[in-house]
């Protein structure tokens, strides 16, 4: 495995996408609308900043976090080219699954998310390209 990408939960990604770009020299390459969420990726040289804004009258993970915890790292995603053995492994391992199965994610990549109780306090995202 390699890292995918930093989920970056915001209110408003335009601006935030703006200054990443200016800051960082990182440009926007991707942009869609998904699950109620406006989602705008930046690439890196390793990997991509993720920014998730709600779209109005969401309901879900990004808006629950944002009301909880204010804009921020929401995940970490880390790129598999196997998500089934993925989540075997780290089952085995004794990390808690909160999708046992992948489910369909941006970019149309499939997607699976570990339970931060059992990875440090860390949500993990698995990936296949």
């Amino acid at each position: 495995m390699q890292f995918d990408h930093a989920g970056i939960a915001t209110d408003d990604a335009a601006p935030l996408a703006e200054l990443f770009a200016e800051a960082f020299e990182t440009p926007v390459v991707h942009d869609e609308t998904f699950d109620g969420l406006q989602v705008t990726f930046l690439e890196m040289d390793n990997g991509y900043f993720e920014l998730l804004e709600p779209l109005p009258d969401a309901d879900g993970a990004i808006p629950r976090y944002l009301d909880s915890n204010g804009p921020g790292i929401h995940h970490v995603a880390l790129e598999t080219d196997d998500i089934a053995a993925a989540l075997e492994t780290v089952s085995d391992c004794g990390i808690d699954l909160i999708d046992e199965e992948p489910r369909p994610g941006a970019w149309g990549h499939d997607v699976a998310f570990l339970h931060p109780k059992t990875t440090g306090g860390v949500l993990v995202e698995l990936v296949e390209h």
